[in-house]
């Protein structure tokens, strides 16, 4: 049995399908207590979303005896955003911790510091990333328009916004100060290049926390852009710089230079500028051994349609083909609500960090 809690209800359907595939029973709760009771008696784990975590959850688990297992999106996830009530196509489990922590080891840290990958896993991971770059893939493949910069031989450089509160900014963040202290310290170290700042989509819409005016920005940055597809925008840049932000990844599939200012799970394998190395990541990877690691063998994937499992290529190739979802009514209320929040001049509710420890 697996107990889930902090599982969203749009998205329950979704992660059923996703753990389902291993016979077990499956129910859901919000209560820390329940879970902890029903999991212990029926020998079972319990899965939690960690920004959604009850208080005490780890605690009680622990002194129960009772299995704790971090749930969180893929890496390739979804057409549209999750704040938007997308469901995922892919999530994660983690046994041992969570992907965007460094503080301790999780399942693929370990993966990518000990897995002896072969040939064959290698020269699959190739030709994946070969695909998802082809196709335009990222991990939630938002429309968005071209974008051009001027041929005149200036370093032209990305700045990836992230939402401030979020889990792997608190726990990973190495001591950068939000999406202004990351602009400011980009620009220091890119005196002389093009500078482009792309807010994260969740902050934009109103969802979470990390909104830099324009004019603050701009102190820092050349250009605000938004409403460009990322990968158009990775076409045209020589680099990155992020905190935590899963745009490196993205970028490091395309080739490109990454300066990473934070922890993320992609950095310290000798493939990115960290300019806070995380601890214990000694290992050399090629690009194609992360890749394996991180896309092939750590998440797990369901046709967004059949809701029947499928491979990372088979999700690759239906993202590329389907069109971005119509617009749904519980999105337009989110946003509604989140534009209310705007107005009355009030931040985004905050996540928890329970469920990490």
């Amino acid at each position: 049995m697996v107990v889930c809690v902090g599982i969203s209800a749009w998205k329950r359907a979704a992660v059923a399908r996703l753990i389902g595939d291993q016979g077990r029973d499956l129910v859901f709760t919000d209560d820390a207590r329940a879970a902890v009771r029903l999991a212990a008696s029926r020998r079972g784990a319990i899965g939690v979303w960690p920004s959604r975590a009850p208080p005490r959850l780890a605690e009680l688990a622990r002194t129960a005896g009772a299995p704790l297992v971090r749930i969180e999106d893929g890496f390739i996830r979804s057409s549209g955003l999750g704040a938007d009530c997308r469901p995922p196509a892919s999530i994660t489990l983690d046994r041992a911790g969570v992907h965007f922590d460094p503080g301790r080891p999780s399942d693929l840290e370990r993966l990518l510091r000990e897995t002896r990958f072969d040939t064959a896993l290698t020269d699959r991971a190739e030709r994946l990333v070969r695909r998802i770059v082809a196709l335009g893939v990222t991990k939630y493949n938002l429309p968005g328009q071209a974008f051009a910069v001027a041929v005149d031989g200036r370093r032209t450089v990305l700045v990836a916004g992230q939402v401030e509160d979020d889990l792997s900014v608190r726990l990973g963040g190495a001591g950068v100060a939000g999406n202004l202290d990351l602009l400011r310290r980009a620009r220091a170290l890119e005196p002389d290049a093009r500078i482009l700042y792309r807010p994260h989509p969740d902050v934009e819409a109103g969802h979470r926390q990390g909104a830099v005016a324009d004019a603050e920005a701009l102190r820092h940055a050349d250009h605000v852009v938004r409403g460009h597809a990322l990968p158009v925008l990775l076409d045209v840049v020589d680099a990155v710089h992020v905190l935590t932000s899963q745009t490196g990844f993205e970028a490091l599939l395309r080739g490109r230079e990454v300066v990473v200012h934070g922890q993320p799970f992609y950095a310290g394998w000798g493939l990115t500028r960290d300019l806070a190395p995380p601890p214990r990541r000694d290992r050399r990877l090629a690009l194609a051994e992360l890749a394996a690691g991180a896309l092939i063998l750590y998440p797990r994937y369901i046709d967004p349609d059949t809701g029947a499992p499928c491979t990372p290529e088979a999700l690759v190739d239906w993202l590329a083909e389907r069109p971005r979802p119509r617009p749904a009514l519980l999105p337009m209320l989110r946003r509604l609500q989140a534009g209310g929040r705007r107005s009355l001049g009030l931040r985004p509710p905050a996540q928890t960090l329970e469920a990490t420890a």
